[in-house]
């Protein structure tokens, strides 16, 4: 596998991981006893910290990814393992 195709997985990898982790850890204004500010959606976060969030995501996605390329260079789950259409092959040795 290249190297830019690792970066460009890596990527999507990280983008899908960000957005998955935006609700976790958040807490609004009313869960933090701090005041509303006039305009303010009452679920808009207290305390946004793109920063950490990024920096999470970053690690997820550098192991869910080596876990990808692992699994492309050792063939650990192929396409025929999780073929869901093929024929059983307990069932055609039994007929």
């Amino acid at each position: 596998m290249k190297i830019t195709s690792i970066i460009a997985i890596y990527g999507l990898v990280w983008v899908m991981t960000a957005f998955i982790m935006l609700p976790f850890g958040v807490r609004t204004h009313q869960e933090a006893g701090i005041p509303l500010v006039p305009g303010q959606a009452d679920s808009a976060p207290a305390d946004f910290r793109p920063g950490r969030l990024a920096l999470r995501a970053a690690v997820v996605a550098a192991a869910l990814t080596a876990l990808w390329v692992a699994n492309y260079t050792q063939g650990w789950v192929t396409v025929n393992d999780i073929d869901i259409t093929a024929p059983d092959e307990a069932a055609s040795s039994r007929a």
